[in-house]
């Protein structure tokens, strides 16, 4: 099985990468280069003092008498060499080429004066002896257990505590440079086309700063431009209500036959466009409305015999208890507009309410009529977007319904998604935000 091995896909994470990687190879190079010149002057420190302490322990040697030099061997003795009057053990013969520093440290301390050979004894662990002859001819033998020059316990606890600050100084920059643009993308996914989105914090550095002032110009040209379109489309909608008004009037005067119906059922469509044209624009803009407490069984029951009342088949299934904060008259449109679309197309309409583990909630407007085509899911939303090709009303309708409620739906602070039921049909699932209440004064809107 091949491995492979991805660039990370968060900014947050590459920044941290690189910054972690640069600064640990820069700290292991130190730290390689500093150890190595503490290796070479522990080194050359520890070869000195060998050479001092050979030559004076030889001298020494030499000047006491040769039945008492026994007696002060265990004072010469080192870690890594001690001395033996004798010859010592056979060996083979040290290569030069390759001998260790602590031979040729021999060769500069006692080689001028005696004649020195070296031989490697068989051993777990680099073994080796030098052999000499004193003055009076009698032989001595130096054996060497060369050891590798321990490190200090200090240093591994250094480079741990050194990595560690690293991985915290990293975290921390990185923190700081991404925490302005999680907090740009944040506002950018909560961009309110009607300007009642967040506003950027315009302090900070130079560049930051520049960024907020551009966002917060940017949203309030959006939300600016929108409310003039919007503002456009309502006034050309209300205008044409008066002349469509006058001409149904004069209608009214023509002789009955088919010219007359026609006109009639033209002007009735021009007029339920042009309405539908003044709800739209007025979904645009839900800041007139202010928030509510509402009791969310009793707004559903109020709703759903409403329809029954008129001989509409409307069922309610689910019980939450819940009380929210929310904007009831467009609660109220949303769920309407949804219903309006099930009994249109399904000729029923059930209402299914679902409270979940986050306090959030849901509402699912179900019917069992032909569904949407999973291409056309997401367009259905958008205004003037209908299903059906043809332009008449009774089937395919102005587009604007589901228009409508998503827009309602994003002033609610919910989300609004369409789906296909198995079997057949529709589900319209309304989800609004973790903003239940409890204790509160029940309120409905019927």
């Amino acid at each position: 099985m091949k491995l492979s091995f991805g660039w990370p896909r968060t900014l947050a994470s590459r920044l941290s990468l690189i910054f972690l990687i640069s600064l640990v190879l820069a700290h292991g190079l130190s730290f390689g280069l500093q150890f190595y010149e503490r290796y070479e002057s522990a080194m050359t420190t520890m070869l000195g003092n060998m050479e001092r302490d050979l030559s004076t322990t030889v001298a020494i040697l030499e000047r006491l008498p040769p039945d008492e030099r026994q007696a002060w061997l265990p004072r010469f003795e080192h870690p890594t060499y001690v001395y033996i009057l004798g010859a010592g053990q056979t060996g083979t013969p040290v290569d030069m080429d390759k001998a260790p520093m602590s031979v040729h440290s021999m060769q500069e301390s006692l080689g001028h004066d005696y004649a020195l050979t070296f031989n490697n004894i068989t051993d777990s662990r680099p073994h080796y002896q030098a052999h000499l002859t004193l003055k009076d001819g009698n032989p001595l033998t130096i054996d060497v257990r060369p050891q590798i020059t321990p490190l200090s316990p200090w240093l591994p606890l250094l480079l741990i505590g050194q990595l560690v600050l690293l991985f915290v100084c990293t975290w921390l920059a990185v923190r700081t440079a991404i925490r302005p643009l999680t907090r740009l993308s944040h506002a950018v996914d909560n961009l309110d086309p009607n300007g009642e989105g967040i506003r950027l914090d315009e302090s900070g550095p130079t560049e930051v700063a520049f960024a907020a002032v551009a966002f917060n110009t940017m949203q309030q040209r959006i939300s600016t431009y929108v409310k003039e379109r919007m503002q456009l489309l309502a006034a050309i909608s209300h205008d044409l209500q008066t002349p469509i008004t006058r001409m149904k009037l004069r209608a009214e005067f023509m002789d009955d036959g088919i010219e007359k119906d026609k006109l009639w059922s033209d002007l009735s469509e021009m007029q339920h466009l042009v309405q539908e044209g003044v709800a739209y624009a007025r979904s645009m803009d839900t800041s007139t409305e202010t928030a509510r407490r509402v009791d969310m069984d009793s707004f559903l029951d109020s709703l759903v015999f409403d329809y029954q009342d008129v001989g509409r088949d409307v069922q309610l299934n689910g019980k939450t208890g819940a009380i929210i904060d929310t904007r009831p008259h467009a609660l109220r449109r949303v769920l309407v507009n949804l219903t309006d679309n099930a009994l249109k197309f399904g000729g029923a309409a059930e209402i299914e309410v679902i409270a979940h583990a986050d306090q959030s909630l849901s509402l699912h407007v179900l019917d069992r009529g032909p569904g949407i085509a999973e291409g056309e899911l997401s367009e259905v939303i958008k205004p003037f977007y209908r299903v059906e090709s043809s332009r008449n009303r009774d089937t395919g309708g102005t587009g604007l319904g589901l228009a409508i409620a998503q827009q309602l739906t994003i002033a609610l602070g919910g989300t609004l998604t369409l789906t296909n039921r198995e079997g057949g049909g529709l589900s319209a699932q309304l989800k609004l935000p973790a903003r239940i209440a409890t204790g509160a004064v029940k309120v409905t809107d019927r």
